[in-house]
């Protein structure tokens, strides 16, 4: 039975009430959750440990440099007669010998090895956690991705409702000869595509679940509960403060400074190799008495080094080892302007999408649901046609939307910005 024409537009009345409630209103944000996935995936993940393991294979490399060549232990029978070889007080020349012999770098040599190899250290150091903040990134990130996702699901339930509310509306005014027949198919055709965005955000949403898993390191169906809406807290700090705290705490520019003061060390090395290194050795020889001598022992020491005359080839050494300190503080400066450059962006994005949430909850919502309601009252008074406040729903529903991914998107650009200056922001809150 079909029911009259007021009661149903009471009841939809009551449903737009409901729709253009202030869903857009600030709630309170709590980051318990996403700090604990985050502090899980720096635990955890692949990536992170294997990163490690690097660089415990470089402290133990480090604890390798400077050490000494191992002595060598000469045993020897001198001078022995071919007749009898084991006839050692036949001949007073035969004798037993036992030497000892090691090699010895130049004074000096053995510092800049270890002090290079610990800038080694402090360089992979510094790369993990350059690696922190990528992953921390990515994890945060895909979490307001997800959350942006569960604000359009709840903004879609509801127009669905209200649609649907609409389309039963508009089957009805046809009915009793108020409306055309193209009303109730676009409502219908409005609702199709809807049902078809559903299908489409789930499918987002359990895609973008199974990458936050994957940064985690837990299973890819692990469920992630539906994530409180983000929001927009004051712009952390200017231009100048962010790139001060980058060149304090970015760990890419103190790996890449590590790497410098190592190559100033490879060019010290190089320095010194103009100087011989050393070997020593001591032989004891061990005589067997004969009629003719008495057979005393005797022993012999040694000191030889090499002749460094290969001067293209350390005059070589030495040109590298100034490019390559060249090239490094090259770099240093590259990423320096990269930085600057990331920073700037990052602050206008922010800013935009600051100012972008505000006009949504200062107006333009409220503007959209006071059209919505408007044009409802002009259809009840046959003053518009059903057309009309379709559209007028449809575009309270997309504004809601766009004001959720810019809010997201803000929370995006803030933990781009921490990678950035490689510190939590100053004054940031969740």
């Amino acid at each position: 039975m079909v029911r009259p024409v007021t009661a149903v537009f009471s009841s939809f009345l009551l449903l737009v009430m409901l729709v253009i409630a202030p869903t857009h209103a600030a709630a309170r944000q709590t980051g318990d959750d996403l700090d604990l996935l985050v502090a899980q995936a720096l635990a955890n993940n692949p990536e992170i440990l294997a990163s490690e393991e690097r660089l415990r294979m470089t402290m133990e490399k480090a604890r390798q440099a400077g050490t000494l060549d191992d002595p060598m232990l000469m045993l020897k029978i001198q001078s022995g007669l071919l007749g009898d070889p084991f006839d050692f007080g036949r001949e007073p020349e035969t004798a037993k010998v036992i030497g000892l012999s090691q090699a010895l770098p130049f004074y000096g040599k053995r510092q800049l090895q270890r002090a290079g190899a610990d800038r080694d250290v402090e360089a992979d150091e510094w790369r993990i956690k350059e690696r922190y903040l990528e992953l921390r990134r990515m994890v945060k990130e895909t979490w307001y991705r997800i959350s942006f996702i569960d604000r359009s699901l709840e903004d879609l339930e509801k127009s669905i409702v209200a649609v649907s509310d609409l389309l039963h509306l508009s089957e009805t005014m046809y009915e009793v000869g108020k409306a055309l027949q193209q009303d109730v198919l676009k409502a219908q055709l409005e609702r199709s595509k809807m049902e078809e965005m559903r299908v489409n955000l789930a499918q987002k949403r359990r895609s973008l679940t199974a990458t936050l898993n994957t940064l985690v390191y837990r299973p890819v169906d692990t469920p992630v509960p539906t994530i409180p809406p983000a929001v927009i807290v004051p712009q952390p700090a200017e231009q100048l403060e962010l790139e001060q705290l980058a060149e304090a705490h970015r760990p890419a520019l103190k790996a890449l400074t590590a790497l410098i003061e190592k190559s100033q060390v490879t060019r010290q090395l190089a320095d010194k190799e103009i100087y011989p290194d050393f070997t020593l050795a001591f032989e004891y020889m061990q005589r067997e008495s004969t009629a003719d001598s008495a057979g005393d022992d005797m022993y012999s020491a040694s000191v030889s080094f090499n002749l460094p005359v290969q001067h293209q080839r350390r005059l070589a050494m030495i040109a590298e080892a100034g490019a390559e300190s060249r090239m490094l503080l090259h770099e240093l400066n590259v990423l320096r302007n990269q930085i600057r450059l990331a920073v700037a962006d990052t602050l206008a994005a922010l800013e935009r999408n600051r100012k972008l949430a505000a006009l949504y909850e200062q107006g333009i919502l409220d503007q959209a649901a006071s059209v919505l309601e408007t044009t409802i009252a002009s259809y009840r008074a046959d003053k518009t046609d059903f057309m009309k406040v379709l559209d007028s729903q449809m575009a309270l529903f997309n504004l809601e939307r766009e004001y959720h991914e810019t809010v997201a998107e803000y929370q995006m650009q803030l933990a781009v910005l921490e990678g950035l200056v490689g510190t939590e922001l100053p004054g940031k809150t969740e």
